[in-house]
C-alpha cells in the first residue's frame, strides 16, 4: 500500500476469492485485506464483457462506502487488463497483468484529473492449491 489520503502505507496481505457465475458471463471476487491482524478493506467485485461496446466492465464495491456511478471500463493489450472508472472525487485505474496460470500482479492508481497517475497499491496475488 501506498501512502494516501485513505490509508497509511506499508504492507498489506489479501486474500481474493474468485468464481465465474450466471452461464459464464461474469467474474465475482471478494477481497479482504489484513494489516496488523485485522482487516483493513474489502472489495466486492463484478467483472464483464460488454458486448455492446466490445469493453470489459468490472463493478467494484469496497469497505470504504464510495459509490461509482458507472462500471470501470477497459480491455486487454496482451496479458494486460486494464481498467478506469471515473466518480465525483476523480479516477481510479486497476491494471491486473497475468503473470501465469497461478499469478497475477495488480497496481490500483489513481488521478484527480485522469492525467497524472498516483500509485495507490501493487500487489502480486498467487492461486493457493
Amino acid at each position: 500500500m501506498y501512502p494516501s489520503r485513505w490509508v497509511e502505507g506499508g504492507a498489506a496481505v489479501s486474500r481474493a476469492v474468485a468464481r465465474m457465475d450466471l452461464n459464464g458471463f461474469y467474474l465475482i471476487q471478494d477481497v479482504r485485506q489484513m494489516r496488523d491482524g485485522r482487516e483493513t478493506f474489502a472489495t466486492h467485485g463484478l467483472f464483464t464483457y460488454d458486448r455492446e461496446d466490445r469493453r470489459y466492465k468490472m463493478f467494484w464495491h469496497d469497505s470504504l462506502g464510495y459509490f461509482a456511478p458507472a462500471p470501470a471500463s477497459g480491455g486487454w493489450t496482451n496479458n494486460v487488463l486494464t481498467l478506469v472508472r471515473g466518480s465525483l472525487r476523480g479516477s481510479a485505474r486497476h491494471v491486473y497483468e497475468i503473470v501465469d496460470a497461478d499469478t497475477y500482479v495488480l497496481k490500483i492508481q489513481f488521478s484527480p484529473d485522469a492525467e497524472g497517475w498516483a500509485d495507490v497499491l501493487t500487489g502480486v496475488y498467487r492461486r493457493l492449491s
